[in-house]
């Protein structure tokens, strides 16, 4: 373990060092999808952000329980505790049983995923296959007092437990700052006080996803499910819990009320949220109608997009920015990235053929230590790609003659940017053998022969010819002492 990996805590507001609580394991929970839809841009942000933790985790020899749930009930269509349920409001739309729904949206999204290469987790339960855990939550806040029932419907007693516990400390925020915000109870409304939210819902006659429970027919509170899960796979304390950071309130805010209410203390030592993707400055998502569906994004099918995108190019995108920063979608920025991403790949393919010299002018070891300087640093993802990409500055001299380096120094170029880009960074290079990857290569070879053969014969029109046009597709060609070479620009 690098004592040196340092991440940004939520609930504390600063960067501190990882200390796992058992040491070589790591427990770690991320809120997934709400199945309902397909997956868009917004969703592959939190998924490929804690992908990177729980490969450089990995990297660092830990052992890791890595938990993301399917959200496939209890989610309604506001958020909080009034309307109808996404994935029933969408069976009723589409003529489906709910389940019906669930199995759709989940086959896409984990198409969707495995496009990005974002790793499957170790876990992936579903609210709906828990419902017996939450139910005994449930049952342990009533008995403990923090949650009362009402009218067949058992609601979170966010006074009471203010009375005991910091209400707020996850997201900074304030009861009676918040009281200010929230709308008076009209005397017909279940709850005791505004802020008090549902653990488990009557169902209306009408309401077609259901379960027993002691209170009647009903079905578990949004917030209810994670607190359940993650205490089953984690237990009652774990290291990491993430998300989106439009989950930090009210979804973890309830979250650790929960637990802290059951358990008397924290279950999660280290809290993490990554930033939003927006458009124009708005954030991302389906309840705006502004969003770009991943299958939209690699067909290049939606009127905001220009081109299609290659599933490593969004990566490629994503990991440019700091993940608690925001990221705001624009076409040149993915356009700037698929040649980020290909001039990366074209690097990661030019150590194989660099020439090995007696002695070096290049220092890999400075550079290594610069590059784990910044995945240390709270996974600072453009960082690290900056200083890969003075590592590409330096492959392309060591090819060029410019500068020299020696087998050991070739060796652990290759081993750093296989470790880092490859391994850690998720990011796949073309793979030899690929039928359309080897098309391109004969069309070249027999491209760069007839080239050949034209300034043989000094018929420099032809020469320049080939040479201009693939240059306008995107395909530089040099001429080198050994020969013509070719790549992607």
């Amino acid at each position: 373990m690098d004592s040196k990996f340092v991440i940004y805590n939520t609930q504390s507001r600063k960067k501190e060092i990882f200390t796992p609580i058992h040491p070589g394991a790591v427990g770690m929970y991320v809120c997934g999808p709400t199945v309902y839809g397909d997956a868009h841009l917004g969703h592959a942000r939190p998924a490929i952000t804690f992908d990177i933790l729980f490969r450089y985790l990995k990297h660092l020899g830990l052992k890791v329980r890595y938990v993301r749930n399917i959200t496939d009930v209890g989610h309604l269509v506001n958020d909080g505790d009034e309307g109808e349920d996404k994935i029933a409001k969408k069976a009723k739309l589409d003529a489906l049983e709910p389940m019906e729904v669930v199995q759709q949206y989940t086959n896409s999204y984990h198409k969707n995923m495995n496009d990005l290469n974002v790793l499957p987790p170790s876990i992936e339960p579903t609210a709906t296959g828990h419902i017996i855990e939450q139910i005994e939550v449930i049952s342990q806040l009533v008995e403990k007092g923090f949650a009362y029932v009402s009218n067949g419907s058992v609601y979170f007693d966010v006074r009471k437990y203010a009375s005991v516990h910091s209400y707020g400390e996850l997201s900074g925020r304030k009861i009676e700052d918040m009281l200010v915000n929230t709308r008076e109870l009209d005397g017909q409304s279940e709850k005791r006080f505004g802020l008090d939210f549902a653990l488990w819902k009557n169902a209306q006659p009408e309401h077609i996803m259901r379960w027993p429970s002691p209170w009647g027919e009903g079905f578990p509170g949004w917030h209810t499910e994670c607190t359940a899960m993650s205490s089953k796979y984690l237990g009652d304390q774990f290291d990491i819990h993430g998300g989106g950071m439009d989950l930090m309130f009210p979804h973890h805010e309830a979250e650790l009320a929960q637990a802290k209410a059951c358990h008397g203390h924290n279950h999660v030592n280290y809290w993490m949220h990554n930033n939003m993707i927006t458009i124009n400055g708005q954030k991302m998502g389906k309840s705006l109608g502004n969003f770009i569906t991943l299958d939209q994004l690699f067909e290049g099918k939606h009127a905001l997009l220009e081109q299609a995108y290659d599933p490593m190019t969004i990566r490629f995108f994503i990991l440019q920015a700091h993940y608690r920063s925001p990221l705001d979608f624009s076409n040149s920025a993915l356009q700037a990235a698929e040649k980020g991403y290909q001039r990366l790949m074209q690097a990661i393919q030019n150590i194989e053929h660099l020439t090995p010299s007696k002695n070096a002018t290049v220092d890999i070891e400075a550079l290594r230590n610069k590059c784990y300087d910044a995945i240390n640093d709270d996974l600072n993802t453009p960082i690290l790609i900056a200083h890969l990409f003075d590592g590409v500055k330096t492959i392309n001299l060591i090819k060029e003659g410019t500068q020299k380096a020696t087998q050991k120094d070739i060796d652990q170029l290759k081993e750093l940017f296989n470790h880092l880009a490859i391994e850690i960074l998720g990011l796949q290079p073309h793979i030899e053998g690929d039928q359309q990857a080897d098309v391109l290569s004969n069309v070249m070879d027999l491209l760069l022969d007839i080239r050949s053969e034209a300034k043989t014969n000094k018929d420099w029109a032809t020469s320049d010819k080939i040479r201009d046009q693939l240059k306008a597709a995107g395909l530089v060609i040099k001429d080198t002492k050994d020969g013509a070479e070719w790549h992607i620009q």
